[in-house]
């Protein structure tokens, strides 16, 4: 069984977090001397498409996390509204990796870290990127970091090797991977719903590691518990809502990552048992 915090309980553990990762007061963070940011401003890619990217070189021994953090990590927020001529940004995830953080799990990166954009810019030519990248940066300790970016986009630009390895990176797809449709058993428990997914999945190289995602921001989804049995990955988490309230599950919009020694591999969606 998953061990799951109560509702009190999770509601600690996110206070407790928040209150770790709290801003230090002003005039400076003094770790923000542990990473440091640089955008790499790249090209125009098809029409009104600008593939860029954000370059974090973080010093030995710290680390940053990915868009799913597990329990100990602070995802990376990216606050681009100050932008000119730039209607979205969003960020091509590379391949992360597991980290065990004082016995508990976290995925992210350490040590020089790519993260591209793919930015839809209005039509005119040139754009200019303009904001913050706030993540969070540990060690023996986690604090919060804001990044100020600001970086003009040229209307042609010039393809960056860095770029496009951190690309490349991503993991495969269900269909690359030899992937089968996920079935998913869902269980009420106390406070939520426990969800089985079974994956039909070539091995990816043990220890495998699969992390759940809702694309419901307000519903927690705890570490899963994951066993191999032959062709078959069978992934086990508890989903919560934050306010504690009931909840409806959107299979379709579940995410699955399985993160293993020799690959990765992203599959989207699963279907009732």
């Amino acid at each position: 069984m998953i061990k799951r915090p109560s509702l009190t309980a999770l509601s600690v553990v996110i206070a407790a977090g928040c209150a770790a990762l709290a801003p230090l007061p002003a005039p400076a963070n003094p770790y923000a001397q542990n990473v440091e940011l640089r955008i790499l401003r790249g090209w125009r890619s098809d029409g009104n498409e600008h593939i860029a990217a954000l370059q974090l070189i973080l010093a030995e021994g710290w680390k940053t996390y990915w868009r799913a953090p597990g329990d100990a990590g602070l995802p990376p927020v990216l606050h681009w509204q100050e932008s000119q001529n730039i209607d979205t940004i969003s960020i091509i995830w590379p391949t992360p990796e597991v980290i065990d953080q004082n016995g508990m799990t976290s995925i992210g990166y350490h040590g020089d870290v790519v993260l591209p954009l793919r930015i839809k810019v209005q039509e005119g030519g040139k754009a200019q990127i303009n904001g913050t990248l706030q993540i969070g940066v540990c060690k023996d300790i986690c604090v919060p970091v804001t990044l100020k970016l600001r970086a003009n986009l040229p209307a042609v630009g010039n393809s960056d090797p860095r770029i496009h390895a951190a690309i490349a990176d991503q993991p495969l797809s269900a269909k690359r991977a030899g992937a089968g449709k996920v079935r998913c058993a869902v269980q009420v428990i106390d406070g939520g719903l426990r969800l089985t997914a079974q994956m039909p999945l070539p091995s990816t190289g043990a220890p495998e590691h699969a992390i759940i995602e809702s694309r419901d921001p307000q519903i927690w989804v705890s570490e899963a518990q994951t066993k191999r049995n032959g062709a078959t990955l069978t992934a086990t988490a508890d989903l919560i809502h934050m306010t504690g309230a009931a909840f409806a599950l959107d299979r379709a919009g579940l995410r699955f990552t399985v993160l293993g020694r020799e690959r990765a591999v992203d599959i989207q969606g699963c279907a009732g048992n």
